[in-house]
C-alpha cells in the first residue's frame, strides 16, 4: 500500500510538472492569411521545378539566345510567369528585369557577362508606409565543376525549390493589397559569385530602399538527411546573423528570426522554425549575405536535413546510385509546408502597422521595475502594443503584455531581462520587434 500511494504522489507530480509545462497557448489567426495558405499548391510548385529543370541548364554563362536551352530562356519564363500574375492583379504588379554588367573576377566569371535578377513588386497601398519586404530564390544552376556551363544541371532542390516559393507566393499574393511594399526576387549568379544578390543589394541602398526583411530560400525542398538517414518534414532552418558586440542576439536579422518562428508556427500546423544563430553553414553561402552586409534584415530559410549527393553533382550513376539534383527527389509536400511558412509571415508583417519609433527604456532611477515609453509608429494607428520579455539567456521572447498607450511600467528589473516593443493592430498582426535604447 505504502508503494502504490507514494507511486501515486510522483505520478500526481509527474503531471503536474507537465501540465507548466504544456500551458495553455490561445493563438489568434486572420482568417485572410489561413486562406491564402489553403492556396499554396504543391502541384504547382512541382510543375514550376520541372520546367525549370526542362532548360537543361540555368549555369549563370550558359545560353542566352536560345529559346528552350539554357539562363537565358530560363529567366524569360520567370519573367512571363510573374506577367500572368500582373494581368491577374489587375495590372498592380510591376515586373522587370534587374540588369547589369558583372566584371571578369578572374575566378568564377570568365568575361564581362550581362545578368538580369528577374523581379516583379507589388506596390503598398498606404503612402506613409515604406516598408519594402522582399523574398528571394536563386534561378542559376550548377553541377561539380563550377565552370561548367554546358552539361545537363538540373537544380531542381538547389534552387529552382526557393525559384518555386517565390513564383507561387507572387501567383497568390498579387491578388491581395497589403499596407507594405513586397518584392519577390529570383536572383542570378548565386552559385558564381552571389553576383546578383550584391548587384540588388548596392542598388537598395542606393536609392533608399527601405528593406525591412529579405528572406532568402535556397535549398528548401527536400526532407532526407544523407549519412543520417533522418526524415523530417516538420523541420526548417533560419540562419540569422548576429547584431554589433553586446548585442548578439538582437540584431535585426535575430529580430526577424524570432517573428518567423512565432508566426510561421502559428498559422503552419506540424512546423518546427529551427533558429540556426549563424550566417549561413559552414563552406556555404546564400543571397541573404550581401544584403546583411548592407545594414538590411537578411535571413536564410533552408531545409533542416540536407542530401549532399543531391547538391552540386553531375548527374550519373556510380555503384548502382544516382548522383545528381533532380525532380524527382524533392519533397513537395514538405516544399508547400515552406512556402506556407513563408506566405504567413509576409502576410502578417506586410498587413501590420509599422513599429512604434524611438523606443526607449528609462534608467534615470534605481528602481527593481522597468519604465518603457516609444513615439507612434508612422502611418495607421495600432490598436495597441506588445511589451515583450525574455530572460537574457533565452532566444525566444517568454512574455507579452498588451498594453493600449505609448508606455509600460512592469514589475520586473530592467537589469534582470531584456525587453522590446512591438505595434499590433486590432486583427492581430504584429509589426517587427524593437529593442530600447537607454534613456532618461
Amino acid at each position: 500500500m505504502i508503494k502504490i500511494k507514494t507511486l501515486s504522489i510522483l505520478l500526481f507530480c509527474t503531471l503536474s510538472c507537465m501540465t507548466s509545462l504544456f500551458a495553455q497557448k490561445t493563438e489568434i489567426k486572420d482568417s485572410n492569411i489561413s486562406n491564402m495558405l489553403n492556396e499554396v499548391s504543391s502541384t504547382n510548385l512541382e510543375a514550376i521545378i520541372r520546367k525549370l529543370v526542362s532548360f537543361q541548364t540555368r549555369h549563370t554563362l550558359s545560353d542566352t539566345t536560345s529559346k528552350t536551352i539554357g539562363i537565358g530562356a530560363a529567366r524569360t519564363w520567370i519573367k512571363t510567369e510573374l506577367e500572368k500574375y500582373g494581368a491577374a492583379s489587375g495590372g498592380r504588379l510591376q515586373v522587370s528585369y534587374d540588369t547589369f554588367t558583372q566584371p571578369a573576377d578572374g575566378r568564377r566569371i570568365t568575361a564581362p557577362v550581362v545578368l538580369k535578377n528577374v523581379m516583379a513588386i507589388l506596390p503598398g497601398t498606404d503612402p506613409n508606409d515604406k516598408r519594402m519586404l522582399m523574398l528571394s530564390g536563386h534561378y542559376d544552376s550548377r553541377v561539380t565543376d563550377v565552370m561548367n556551363a554546358k552539361d545537363f544541371s538540373p537544380g531542381a532542390n538547389d534552387d529552382a525549390s526557393g525559384v518555386a516559393v517565390v513564383l507561387e507566393m507572387c501567383r497568390i499574393m498579387s491578388k491581395q493589397k497589403f499596407s507594405a511594399t513586397i518584392v519577390f526576387v529570383a536572383m542570378v549568379g548565386e552559385e558564381q559569385g552571389l553576383y546578383g544578390a550584391t548587384n540588388l543589394a548596392k542598388r537598395a541602398k542606393e536609392e533608399g530602399w527601405n528593406v525591412h526583411l529579405l528572406m532568402n530560400n535556397d535549398i528548401v525542398g527536400n526532407s532526407y538527411g544523407m549519412e543520417t538517414d533522418i526524415k523530417d518534414n516538420k523541420s526548417v532552418r533560419v540562419f540569422s546573423e548576429g547584431g554589433v558586440a553586446g548585442t548578439e542576439n538582437d540584431g535585426k536579422a535575430r529580430q526577424a528570426a524570432r517573428y518567423i518562428k512565432e508566426v510561421a508556427e502559428r498559422y503552419v500546423d506540424q512546423l518546427e522554425v529551427k533558429l540556426i544563430y549563424r550566417k549561413d553553414r559552414y563552406l556555404r553561402g546564400g543571397d541573404h549575405t550581401p544584403f546583411s552586409t548592407a545594414g538590411f534584415a537578411a535571413v536564410r530559410i533552408t531545409e533542416m536535413n540536407e542530401d549532399f549527393n543531391r547538391q552540386h553533382q553531375d548527374v550519373r550513376t556510380e555503384n548502382g546510385f544516382k548522383f545528381g539534383d533532380l525532380p524527382e527527389y524533392v519533397d513537395y509536400t514538405y516544399l508547400q509546408k515552406v512556402t506556407r511558412m513563408n506566405l504567413s509571415v509576409m502576410a502578417n508583417l506586410a498587413w501590420s502597422c509599422q513599429e512604434p519609433e524611438n523606443v526607449v527604456v528609462l534608467t534615470a532611477g534605481l528602481t527593481n521595475k522597468t519604465a518603457l515609453k516609444w513615439d507612434l509608429p508612422k502611418g495607421k494607428a495600432p490598436a495597441g502594443y506588445y511589451v515583450l520579455m525574455r530572460e537574457t539567456s533565452s532566444t525566444m521572447w517568454e512574455r507579452k503584455f498588451f498594453v493600449k498607450t505609448n508606455a509600460a511600467i512592469l514589475a520586473y528589473s530592467k537589469d534582470n531581462y531584456i525587453f522590446g516593443v512591438q505595434s499590433v493592430d486590432d486583427v492581430g498582426h504584429e509589426s517587427l520587434v524593437i529593442i530600447p535604447r537607454a534613456g532618461r
